[in-house]
């Protein structure tokens, strides 16, 4: 089974390798750029891509529009692809911002400042786009917004919060990049890393209407009490709201998503059905704790292994999402370690399954690995070189106890984003005891 989940990660993430959707969705015709069934006449057209599949996402739209590029700017995470010229490319910093970052966020603004009435920009936003452009808002400093970075992705917050706050203490995300670039038209293309593909969530909703406030921003940090910087909560207090839906700013802004998790669950359902595995694809709306979304996933397990329900075995069972982690220790993990590990002590011992749990990036949480594969031997395994599971878990240590039990999986930087997969399967040949 753990030769299968490779061949099942290898089919999900092809199937959401950014090219491949950049191209489903945009052409050229007789000097037209169609998007969708959109057709759009421009005098220039310009390319502005950022986040982690930005490299070859741009480089797929460079071939498809050729003599009609009349510029564009690629921002990716340092390391990553980077696209070929005529395209400028700046390395900025993730999951947390740096000098780097705020570079890039600077020649974003100066890049929209040259658009003009009758430019058509396209904007190709991926996963990591929030933290790889620090636009932070007037008076609030790198290393203000690094501390607020940080406190909210421990915090436990889902992503739609954290997004809330990001917005509100920025000059581009929430639709600001849509008004800077006025009176340009601007279409986007959305590689969808977030649960739901909202374009406002989307790399901290760079183009579209923002329905949150700086009140639900001052209620995440209070909620999850969250000790903001002072220049933070003073900007909260007094900030400039974002663009709302019916701003004059949207009348030229149209959202695209190319892709999203669905695409790699679906993916990987139809690769496991090829393999002899009856998919169940649970659901791609998974958010909430990571241990939490382990015990689910152990007694959807144990249900399948005693009566055969909701299917019989051999099966998969597919998820997406995106979990978080509440860092409590002082361990090293991220969202998608955590449930692999939390799910191989919770099924310690039972026998005919096997779990993969990755984010799709590669770089699951601060590490360098890409999530884990478990199996009912798994904890024994960490247990046998001298690490306890349980106490990795309170720890928030599964980088270490994985790899104590061979059990970490590392694809390097995919060149993809599309949040979270988790697959299970179930061989039947043993039930649960």
């Amino acid at each position: 089974m753990k030769k299968e989940l490779g061949e099942i990660l290898d089919a999900a993430l092809a199937a959401a390798e950014p090219g491949r959707t950049v191209r489903q969705f945009l052409s050229m015709e007789d000097g037209r750029v169609e998007v969708g069934d959109e057709i759009f006449e421009s005098r220039r057209v310009f390319v502005l891509a950022v986040g982690k599949a930005a490299g070859p996402m741009t480089q797929a739209a460079g071939e498809i529009l050729g003599e009609a590029l009349g510029g564009g700017l690629c921002v990716i995470k340092a390391g990553h692809q980077e696209p070929p010229e005529p395209f400028e490319t700046v390395a900025a910093s993730h999951p947390e911002p740096d000098e780097r970052s705020v570079q890039a966020a600077e020649r974003v603004e100066e890049f929209l400042d040259r658009l003009e009435d009758g430019d058509l920009l396209l904007v190709l936003v991926s996963g990591g786009a929030s933290a790889l452009l620090a636009d932070a808002a007037p008076g609030i400093t790198l290393e203000d917004l690094k501390q607020l970075t940080g406190a909210l992705l421990r915090s436990g917050a889902e992503i739609g919060e954290i997004n809330a706050v990001r917005k509100h203490v920025s000059t581009l995300k929430g639709g600001n990049l849509v008004r800077r670039a006025a009176p340009a038209r601007v279409v986007a293309l959305l590689l969808s890393d977030v649960v739901g593909d909202e374009p406002s969530s989307i790399g901290s909703g760079l183009t579209a209407p923002d329905p949150t406030k700086l009140e639900d921003a001052r209620r995440v940090l209070e909620r999850y009490e969250i000790e903001a910087p002072r220049s933070v909560t003073e900007h909260l207090e007094k900030g400039r709201e974002t663009p709302k839906p019916g701003d004059a700013a949207f009348e030229k802004l149209m959202n695209f998503i190319v892709g999203g998790g669905r695409l790699t669950a679906t993916a990987a359902a139809e690769k496991a059905r090829e393999l002899g595995y009856e998919p169940l694809l649970l659901s791609t709306y998974i958010t909430g704790e990571a241990q939490g979304a382990a015990n689910l996933h152990a007694a959807v397990v144990k249900e399948i292994l005693e009566s055969g329900n909701p299917l019989a075995p051999p099966c998969a069972v597919v998820s997406g999402g995106e979990a978080t982690v509440v860092v409590r220790g002082e361990g090293t993990g991220g969202p998608n370690q955590e449930f692999a590990l939390a799910l191989a002590v919770e099924l310690e011992g039972v026998e005919g399954w096997a779990a993969l749990a990755v984010d799709t990036d590669g770089n699951d949480g601060p590490t360098d690995a890409a999530g884990g594969l478990v199996t009912g031997e798994t904890a024994a395994a960490i247990r046998e070189n001298g690490i306890d599971p349980s106490e990795a878990l309170d720890e928030n240590d599964a980088y270490r106890a994985l790899e104590a039990g061979d059990a970490l999986v590392s694809t390097g930087s995919t060149g993809t984003n599309v949040n979270d997969l988790r697959v299970v399967l179930v061989s039947g040949k043993t039930s649960y005891r």
